[in-house]
């Protein structure tokens, strides 16, 4: 009896030896740490089928937002295999705009590849509520100001939008308003961030007390995802939202300068 335990003792230590000359083989640990890539960031490119500009901002939970230079933004859950991405969009014009058929929102799917911290290449598939087929080739760089720090403390101050003339003022705290809307419009919302390693916001808000353009936007409530570029001077935020209320689509991309 004696014996056989000494000889399982044994063959106990040898087999811990192995597994452990095995975790420090690197050709064992490369197959197993370079297979997961993460599209977390800010990254701009071109499309090659339109040679329009391309900006994506991807939260580190998958949330995402691919903003085409004419209007145009896709929103969707990115789930990343390995190193290919793949999701389900939903496509919206900026508001007060619409697809070339005349509707206001469809739905799509995105397929690619993506490196960390690096490149995606993209192919979208795309098809209006009016059944026009939409497509795209995308290859997108990763900024660097992805791995700037967020906090509300951070993107804190005023700033104007470029489309609207609107102040927008995004306190300490948190909270969002607007003064000097053209339309009369008074906004409640909230700005935050879940992951302050990366430059990448969350935003809700509703319009209220609209008039004549933007009256339709009342009561919509809209959520989204916003940026903050602080190399430019003075700095300036890109923000996107959707929302839906009684049938009809919304979607804003607000370019917005620090005053």
């Amino acid at each position: 009896m004696r014996v056989s335990l000494l000889r399982l003792i044994g063959l106990g230590i040898l087999a811990a030896a192995t597994l452990l000359a095995a975790r420090c083989n690197s050709s064992a640990l490369d197959s197993y740490d370079t297979t997961a890539q993460t599209a977390t960031g800010v990254r701009t490119g071109t499309d090659a089928v339109t040679g329009l500009v391309v900006t994506a901002i991807i939260t580190s939970g998958g949330e995402a937002t691919f903003i085409r230079s004419d209007g145009l933004q896709f929103v969707g859950a990115v789930q990343v295999s390995g190193s290919t991405l793949a999701a389900t969009v939903d496509g919206y014009p900026d508001f007060n705009q619409t697809f070339s058929d005349g509707s206001a929102y469809g739905i799509g799917t995105l397929s690619g590849t993506v490196t960390t911290a690096s490149t995606i290449s993209a192919t979208l598939s795309f098809t209006t509520n009016d059944n026009t087929s939409i497509t795209g080739t995308w290859s997108l760089t990763y900024e660097s100001l992805s791995t700037n720090a967020s906090s509300v403390t951070t993107i804190a101050g005023t700033y104007t939008d470029s489309s609207s003339g609107a102040t927008f003022t995004f306190c300490s705290a948190g909270a969002i308003s607007i003064t000097n809307s053209p339309d009369g419009c008074s906004l409640t919302g909230t700005i935050s961030t879940a992951d302050t390693t990366h430059d990448i916001y969350e935003v809700a808000y509703t319009y209220s007390g609209c008039t004549g353009t933007y009256e339709p936007l009342n009561g919509v409530q809209l959520t989204g995802l916003a940026a903050l570029n602080s190399s430019l001077s003075p700095a300036q935020v890109v923000m996107t939202a959707t929302g839906t209320l009684n049938g009809n689509y919304y979607g804003i991309i607000s370019t917005l300068t620090a005053t």
